[in-house]
């Protein structure tokens, strides 16, 4: 988790109340949303592997993030830990792009599309040409998030993710499918679905994946 105040609200990947499974949290020192999203996460590898290993010493037996940012540390934090890891929504992007038809494309909103680099495309596995869009420059979302304000209007930082999403899918008619980079969209995955109709993969639908390999369902024997 970074070290952030920003409201967590329902949906947000730091509210325990948008999984349907026992979650742990681990905050990282020092890893405030600007460091991590405006400033390239730098210096705070050693932080994020020490977080994970704990969560892991507390039996966690998957690690995720809560920043789309951090597909920058996959690899290292992968091979520190010794339990599968799901660093960014971003890795959803090559699994997304292979269910559509060849015309069509993912996209990828994100929360600051000016600190989005090829480097954080290439580490997640998504390709450099895919279009991106972003809510930087709107009213809301981004600068509370990032700034890491004590409040955030809600209907406001919607707004702002609606209308990021379909003036994207306005300037690049071959998307097919979004992927939201940053954790806390996922309060407005709906809404951007009904204004899109396109279908919506979030950081939710990732760790849902990846949670149901973690504790596969088990059904009752047949009678």
């Amino acid at each position: 988790m970074l070290q952030a105040r920003f409201p967590r609200i329902p949906g947000d990947m730091g509210n325990a109340l948008t999984w349907p499974f026992p979650v742990l949290y681990k905050v990282v020192p020092d890893a405030s949303p600007d460091r991590v999203v405006r400033k390239g996460a730098e210096g705070l590898l050693e932080n994020f592997i020490d977080a994970a290993c704990e969560l892991v010493a507390d039996g966690a037996d998957g690690i995720t993030t809560n920043c789309g940012f951090l597909s920058l540390y996959q690899d290292e934090l992968a091979e520190a830990v010794g339990v599968p890891v799901a660093s960014s929504s971003l890795m959803q992007v090559a699994m997304v792009n292979a269910t559509l038809p060849k015309d069509r494309v993912a996209g990828v909103l994100t929360i600051s599309g000016s600190t989005l680099t090829d480097a954080h495309l290439q580490k997640a596995g998504v390709p450099i040409d895919t279009p991106i869009g972003s809510t930087e420059g709107l009213r809301e979302f981004t600068r509370a998030i990032l700034d890491n304000e004590p409040e955030l209007d809600v209907d406001a930082a919607r707004q702002d993710n609606v209308d990021a999403a379909v003036a994207m899918v306005a300037d690049h008619p071959n998307i097919g499918a979004l992927v939201l980079e940053c954790t806390n969209m996922i309060p407005y995955a709906a809404d951007i679905r009904a204004a899109t109709k396109l279908p919506i993969y979030t950081m939710e639908s990732f760790v849902s994946w990846f949670h149901s390999s973690l504790a596969p369902r088990r059904y009752p024997s047949p009678l």
